[in-house]
């Protein structure tokens, strides 16, 4: 019986990086829709739990990407209040890679070191890795902010991870250079999240920072998010810090993202969100 993965994109158009995962990941076939939301997505969810006896049913899966980490929660919720019973598939949730990449950079930062009590900035934290990330990294036991451009902007995604998570993250409003210098002032930990072609911090201002232990960016299109991160650190030492670049902890983030794929067609009841994928992504860190 073939493996199938229903990937469902809150975008109108579904990303071809993790129909390229999925495949990798052990799917049989893909069909990949875009523009899906919590109103449409009953039909979609009917097909793929009423076509199958319960014995088969875990080589049907769900897999909730898109950009908008609200509208794919909802979409979520929405998939899940669909099933009943015997009659659910398993569902991975990584809205914009958000639990992948989080959980990839947090296990990096955790792996053979505590981060209890440590301060913890992640750079343009509003969108969803870096509401991830600072959700993770506050399950550590960390003291974490998030900057953005806009206050109102960065308090609204603090209120949403204190929803979700029960975390409480406080919001610093940091549009500039300067103004980021100083968020991670007395910092332990900064982790920059922001969008390609922005410099979030430039090198002289985590270089000479007496604080500051671990440094990593995300961003994988140049330039750097952090300037002086090179893509492929991994735990490499520089200025007295331990820096990880995107693809330093890249290669976690896909090897993850396909474990998790494979575990969707082991059984029928599997919900992997962030908590689920930060626990695996732990044990395979290093």
């Amino acid at each position: 019986m073939k493996k199938l993965l229903y990937q469902f994109d809150t975008d109108p158009l579904p990303a071809v990086f993790d129909n390229v995962v999925g495949y990798d990941g052990g799917a049989d076939h893909i069909t990949a829709y875009g523009g899906v939301n919590a109103g449409n997505v009953g039909g979609l969810v009917e097909g793929a739990i009423f076509t199958r006896a319960p014995k088969d049913k875990q080589n049907t899966a769900i897999f909730i990407g898109g950009g908008n980490m609200a509208e794919g929660e909802a979409l979520l919720e929405a998939v899940r209040a669909k099933f009943f019973a015997k009659f659910r598939v398993s569902v991975m949730f990584d809205c914009n890679g958000s639990n992948t990449t989080a959980a990839a950079a947090v296990a990096w930062l955790a792996h053979g070191r505590s981060l209890k009590h440590k301060r913890a900035v992640v750079l343009a934290g509003t969108g969803p890795v870096g509401q991830r990330a600072a959700a993770l990294l506050a399950g550590e036991g960390a003291t974490v902010a998030i900057t953005g451009r806009k206050l109102d902007a960065v308090q609204a995604a603090c209120r949403s991870i204190h929803s979700r998570f029960g975390a409480e993250v406080r919001p610093i409003a940091a549009a500039t250079q300067a103004e980021r210098g100083n968020a991670v002032e007395g910092a332990h930990i900064v982790l920059a999240t922001g969008a390609a072609g922005i410099t979030l911090l430039e090198a002289s201002q985590w270089q000479t920072s007496p604080s500051l232990q671990l440094v990593a960016d995300a961003n994988a299109s140049p330039p750097a998010g952090i300037e002086g991160v090179s893509m492929g650190d991994r735990g490499t030492h520089s200025h007295g810090k331990i820096l990880f670049g995107p693809l330093g902890f890249g290669a976690l983030k896909l090897a993850l993202h396909r474990a998790c794929i494979a575990r969707l067609f082991e059984q029928s009841d599997l919900i992997l969100d962030a908590e689920q994928i930060y626990a695996l992504a732990k044990t395979m860190v290093g």
